[in-house]
């Protein structure tokens, strides 16, 4: 899109400033609507690209001698400004982007809006003979009302009534706005259901909400931005960075929004709507939390909360780890952006139950909580439980597809895509399985978590194999932690036992299952044990499926994928024991419960399963009160050092909880 950009001095300040409709600028300006004194005003373009313009405001410093300049060093500043943005952008080539930019200003600087210290210089294109420039007001006069203006042959600026009306449009969007950044095309939808924006449409109330200071007006793509450090390599220039996501953008395509030739857009994020470098973002940073004296904040539960931790019925254990996590949360944040807080808990821990306390005390002081999880099913599964933990806390549940996309919430369960719609809209930030894909090592999903979170707020990370990288900052006291080491049961986790056997490849080869897997699998089925057995490679599933149907033929066994449409079906069956053992990848390896299984875990020695791979997968074993111990196998013809740290992270979980007294003593002889 194409947008309008002026300069303005207040108070010897020299502002630059973007414009969706230069009429309310007028007005705002000129009119003395927002109370400042100005002193000079000009408009340098009407129709400029919004990434252009956007970077020109972003790199915009004032300079000594600013305030004497007159229309022809103005031109000459803008010209040399585009100049060097078509050298860094490309985007265009120069010459094109200072005829760009330059297009509007005429052979006599027709397109002009200027006001200059003695009072009002005005003059219009439709309101003077050629070669001839037409003052509305005199050097020495008042200027002439900001409704009798026109700039190049536009309509009139806004009556009173309509003015009024404008404010209130602005004030509404900068209400739904608050704590989202979102795309036009999604402002559209957000204010869809609202009442009829004012005669200049939603841009005029946007640029309203933005001289108001509620809302930020900016281009999608950041950039062009220049690198002279490693120029010697041949990479001096970068790419332009998305400002919802954070990534490089490296594709350019023809654009009829901005008439260039190569605008650039993001592909990295493009499931969540085109990010172009003319493409408008629009941003509003949430107000603060401020319960009102006396009274339950908006939107909290007003249900009593009845004794603290104690409302909860946590385990010891979980009501440690919740205290830790209250005391930090009541800290304000140590650096300078948000706190962070890691809740380390072994796979069914109830980290779930865990968090309820944390929500509770952000909704109790007025805040807004977040809950982001990697997957969809996921947010399905904890939105009835968190509806019914906060039964009188308004609940938005985000996913792909949701029909609560627009629904302000002080309480948001969603995916961790659904973040990029946010920006600094939430004191408390939950990650749940921040180690799983696709949230693991995507700095995209990691930008967009930073960027939902106000700079004051707090982020709780939730994990049973937390990455190395938090692990070592815990271990150097570095990042504020509590370990949950116990289940609910208080019983032991379930050790791994290695089982050499040959690849699974060789299996289906040879058309055989080596005799000790199947006199293994076979002890697991004769206690009545519900078995997963765990493998790298979707295409071996059916081979394999088979191979244990001619070892096995009286036990329903079946395979399952992320390519398999029956997956949810076939986990059902298998909670309900139709099925006694499923051949799967590490689709299950979280997220699953049934009671009485064991896990085997095939080719355990491939790269492809690491170390927080194998603890998932173990972490199925043993999760019933009635059958806590259950069994795990990692069968391998070698011990790699994912399998060893994964056996000695959970020995240490073991041991943790022996010594804090977590576990049930151990039963006398």
């Amino acid at each position: 899109m194409k947008v309008a950009l002026y300069v303005c001095r207040t108070d010897e300040q020299w502002s630059m400033i973007i414009s969706l409709d230069i009429q309310v600028d007028v007005v705002w300006w000129l009119e003395g609507v927002n109370g400042r004194q100005v002193h000079q005003w000009l408009v340098l373009s009407l129709q400029l690209p919004l990434s252009q313009a956007a970077w020109l405001v972003e790199q915009f410093v004032p300079v000594r001698g600013m305030n004497q300049w007159d229309v022809t060093a103005w031109q000459g500043y803008l010209n040399a400004r585009l100049y060097t943005y078509g050298l860094g952008s490309g985007e265009m080539k120069a010459r094109e982007a200072v005829a760009m930019g330059a297009r509007d200003w005429g052979e006599e600087g027709s397109e002009l809006l200027r006001l200059s210290d003695g009072g009002a210089s005005r003059w219009s294109a439709g309101e003077r003979e050629p070669g001839e420039r037409r003052p509305v007001a005199g050097a020495s006069g008042r200027s002439a009302p900001a409704q009798a203006v026109t700039v190049g042959g536009m309509p009139k600026a806004y009556p009173a009534e309509h003015w009024a009306q404008l404010e209130q449009c602005a004030a509404l969007l900068a209400e739904r706005m608050s704590g989202r950044q979102l795309l036009a095309a999604e402002a559209e939808a957000l204010l869809a259901a609202e009442p009829a924006m004012p005669p200049g449409g939603w841009r005029a109330a946007a640029q309203l909400a933005r001289l108001h200071g509620r809302l930020q007006l900016t281009a999608a793509l950041q950039g062009p931005a220049t690198r002279r450090r490693l120029a010697w390599l041949g990479r001096a220039r970068s790419a332009p960075r998305c400002h919802r996501c954070g990534s490089e953008a490296r594709q350019r395509v023809p654009c009829a929004a901005c008439g260039l030739a190569a605008c650039a857009y993001c592909e990295a994020c493009l499931a969540m709507g085109r990010s172009r470098a003319c493409a408008l973002l629009l941003r509003s940073a949430a107000q603060g939390a401020v319960p009102a004296r006396g009274e339950a904040p908006r939107g909290t539960a007003l249900a009593p909360t009845g004794g603290g931790l104690a409302r909860w019925g946590l385990s010891a254990a979980q009501s440690a780890a919740a205290a830790a996590a209250l005391a930090f949360l009541a800290r304000p944040p140590a650096g300078d952006g948000p706190g962070r807080f890691l809740l380390w808990a072994v796979t069914g821990a109830g980290k779930t139950e865990m968090i309820f306390p944390l929500l509770q005390r952000t909704l109790d002081h007025g805040g807004k909580a977040l809950v982001a999880t990697p997957r969809r099913d996921v947010v399905l599964e904890l939105a009835p439980r968190l509806a019914k933990a906060f039964p009188y806390t308004s609940l938005a549940t985000l996913y792909g597809r949701s029909t609560e996309r627009w629904k302000d919430a002080q309480l948001t369960l969603a995916t961790t895509h659904q973040l990029m719609r946010f920006y600094r809209g939430f004191d408390l930030v939950i990650i749940d399985e921040l180690d799983a894909f696709p949230y693991h090592n995507d700095p995209m999903l990691a930008h967009a978590a930073a960027s939902s979170c106000k700079p004051d707020g707090h982020f709780v990370y939730l994990s049973a194999t937390p990455p190395a990288r938090l692990q070592r900052e815990a271990a150097l006291g570095k990042l504020a932690h509590a370990k949950v080491p116990v289940r609910f049961h208080r019983h032991p986790l379930p050790v791994p036992k290695l089982l050499r056997m040959v690849t699974v490849a060789q299996c289906i080869k040879r058309k055989q299952l080596p005799a000790p897997m199947v006199r293994s699998i076979r002890s697991s089925l004769e206690r009545d044990a519900q078995v997963f057995v765990f493998v790298t490679r979707i295409a071996q599933i059916e081979a394999f499926v088979q191979l244990l149907r001619r070892t096995f033929p009286n036990i329903p066994i079946e395979g399952t994928s992320s390519q398999d449409e029956e997956r949810a079906s076939k986990v059902i069956s298998f909670r309900e024991r139709s099925i006694r053992l499923l051949v799967t990848t590490t689709i299950l390896e979280r997220g699953v419960t049934i009671p009485r299984s064991d896990v085997f875990i095939l080719d355990a020695d491939n790269g492809l399963f690491d170390e927080a791979s194998l603890v998932q997968m173990a972490g199925r074993a043993g999760r019933s009160l009635d059958d806590p111990a259950g069994r795990v196998i990692f069968a391998a013809s070698r011990r790699t050092r994912s399998q060893v740290r994964a056996v000695s992270q959970i020995r240490k979980m073991n041991a943790i909880a022996r010594r804090k007294g977590y576990l049930h003593p151990p039963a006398s002889t």
